[in-house]
């Protein structure tokens, strides 16, 4: 990489993100300029489509904008869409992510066309999911609170905006490490799509009360009508009790596409450590955050975050670059962290 490739990729990336950061700076050199171009096109979008500066519509505009830069399709934009954003964005990380798209689009030009149409391909794939949320849900200022209909739509959800990246990253894997050569891909990628459900579940049972608060209930409708509770019933504390054999549910469905992670992980040839470490961590983060989730009491509290602290993201790493080449001893950490989740 160049010095401003290096810049946009590591001072940007180490801004706007916590977990991947350390998931990208681990792997190898040859992966890390497509997969953190993907990265920065994800945050770019995710802040077009969240941000509360400009209308729900505005956002569906600038988003399809931002998917006609990634296809390619016509005179680009991209200025324009850059322009109407960093205008009002107050954020110095988003506004400077904004700032930067020209560059990343150079970056992604100048890909090889495989990783290039990669790119592509999982951009516009997330980039529907993130139009569902703008098209279910209204907008904030609205003060209604709607709930997907079906576990379905959930699932159809969750491969939108994480499923799709654990194919996007079997794919690109494939093609740039020998060692995986002997990977069945089709089994790999079913894998790859669970592994990233269960990361995008985790996000989903941990931010529930600050999702219901904007509007947004992903907590199947089909399901609290079983429980007989209303969306609107969530916003009371309270409720917990009444919804927690939903949420052991929705718990028990993200410990299995976490098992498939886990699978996908261990299937990484262990001289590969890097690769190993970039899977591995996020799933073991993934369960210190899913234990909080289970053990809170206080869930549909906005005030009582869930988060895990830096001293034990640091503990797992560390602990984890004693173990990566045994699968035995990872795999016995992995359980043990999953053995500590269990709804109260």
């Amino acid at each position: 990489m160049g010095n401003g490739d290096t810049e946009v990729l590591g001072r940007i990336l180490k801004r706007v993100s916590r977990t991947f950061y350390l998931s990208l700076t681990v792997l190898p050199k040859d992966l890390r300029r497509p997969i953190g171009l993907a990265y920065l096109f994800a945050r770019a979008a995710d802040t077009i489509a969240d941000t509360r500066l400009i209308s729900r519509e505005k956002r569906l505009e600038y988003l399809e904008l931002f998917r006609a830069e990634v296809r390619g399709n016509g005179a680009s934009r991209i200025r324009e869409v850059k322009e109407a954003l960093t205008g009002p964005q107050k954020i110095p990380e988003e506004r400077e992510l904004l700032d930067r798209l020209e560059e990343c689009f150079a970056m992604y030009h100048a890909l090889d066309a495989p990783d290039r149409d990669r790119v592509r391909d999982l951009i516009l794939t997330i980039t529907r999911g993130m139009q569902m949320d703008l098209i279910t849900f209204p907008a904030e200022e609205e003060g209604r609170l709607i709930a997907l209909k079906t576990r379905d739509d959930l699932d159809q959800y969750t491969y939108f905006v994480a499923g799709c990246v654990g194919e996007f990253w079997t794919e690109i894997t494939m093609a740039h490490r020998p060692s995986l050569k002997g990977w069945d891909i089709g089994e790999m990628k079913n894998r790859g799509i669970r592994f990233g459900k269960g990361l995008q579940m985790t996000n989903i049972l941990r931010d529930v009360s600050r999702d219901l608060r904007l509007g947004r209930c992903y907590l199947p409708q089909e399901d609290l009508d079983a429980l007989e509770l209303a969306p609107t019933d969530l916003l009371e504390p309270q409720a917990i009790a009444r919804v927690k054999p939903l949420l052991q549910d929705l718990l028990d469905a993200t410990l299995s596409h976490y098992q498939e992670g886990w699978s996908y992980t261990m299937a990484i040839p262990r001289q590969e450590v890097r690769m190993r470490l970039a899977c591995a961590w996020p799933l073991l983060i993934g369960l210190k955050t899913l234990a909080l989730v289970a053990q809170s009491e206080n869930l549909l509290d906005p005030a009582a975050a869930v988060k895990i602290s830096r001293a034990e993201v640091n503990g797992i790493l560390l602990r984890s670059l004693t173990l990566i080449g045994s699968n035995r001893a990872l795999t016995r950490y992995y359980e043990n962290l999953r053995q500590r989740i269990a709804l109260g």
